[in-house]
């Protein structure tokens, strides 16, 4: 038997680790873990379990496959987390907007309500996937990089193209890896080591922007991953990796929590030039 976690950050790890070996099963509870950690810290193993979709007697076997004697003893894990991150009032109120909803609106009043809904709870949990020593060790990469690399496709394009613009904008050379005319793979392998190269996709991930993590990482090319869960493909190659957490649940999946991921690392990257700026010109001005 593994040894088991000590705290909630430890399990997430250990789950992401031992995600490719497990039945397909357990892969779904692993999965169920990291993307509704709130659910299965309230939840009874029959209520989890039927979420799920698998039968309880697999939540037993997915808690003794990371170490535990039993499934209680897993969720106690879960449910420290929860007390630590949680804030009364912002849990209250998504309850209450959950069990009673808005007024009905009409035509697009009505649709621009979810959305706006959705939004918020999205933004509401972003302080909690994202970690204070993750953006300062990703400010300093693009901070102190000779060269940056952005790629992002499909529906994470428009946050590469738009992080991609921003960096341009405090003087960082910043290349936007767009693949135009079948040239994506020429341009991955003149990526040097030194250089980083910012790689966002979410599930179902970006078989490109998996490869070209893959590829950089090998070389020792520092890779930021943006995306959104553990078992992400992005992690195994990112010296940073932004989870963000998954909404493929949803019929139309938010960018919110990405554009402001994005805007922070920009406005925070301009922060560490200055500052790093800032000697040099004291310096000047002494002497």
């Amino acid at each position: 038997m593994p040894e088991r976690a000590q705290n909630y950050e430890q399990l997430k790890d250990d789950i992401s680790r031992a995600y490719p070996g497990l039945s397909k099963q357990l892969q779904r509870i692993a999965r169920f873990a990291l993307e509704k950690p709130h659910d299965l810290a309230l939840g009874t193993v029959a209520a989890i379990a039927e979420a799920a979709q698998v039968q309880p007697s697999s939540m037993i076997r997915f808690a003794n496959a990371l170490g535990f004697g039993g499934f209680s003893e897993m969720q106690q894990l879960f449910r420290g987390h929860l007390v630590e991150r949680s804030t009364s009032y912002r849990d209250r109120i998504e309850q209450m907007r959950r069990g009673n909803g808005r007024p009905a609106g009409t035509g697009g009043t009505q649709v621009l309500h979810q959305f706006v809904d959705e939004a918020i709870t999205e933004l509401s949990h972003l302080e909690e996937n994202v970690h204070a020593r993750d953006m300062k060790a990703a400010v300093r990469l693009l901070g102190g990089a000779p060269q940056i690399h952005v790629l992002g496709q499909r529906r994470a394009f428009p946050i590469a193209s738009y992080l991609a613009y921003a960096l341009r904008q405090l003087d960082l050379r910043t290349q936007l890896l767009d693949g135009v005319g079948g040239m994506l793979g020429e341009f991955v392998r003149g990526i040097a080591p030194g250089e980083v190269l910012v790689a966002i996709s979410t599930r179902n991930y970006s078989p490109e922007v998996v490869d070209a993590a893959a590829a950089c990482h090998q070389r020792g090319v520092a890779v930021i991953a943006i995306t959104d869960s553990a078992l992400s493909p992005l992690k195994a190659s990112a010296r940073v990796s932004f989870e963000l957490g998954d909404d493929s649940v949803q019929q139309f999946r938010s960018l919110v929590g990405q554009v402001c991921l994005t805007q922070a690392l920009v406005v925070a990257t301009g922060h560490y030039l200055s500052d790093r700026a800032s000697p040099r010109r004291r310096r000047t001005n002494g002497s």
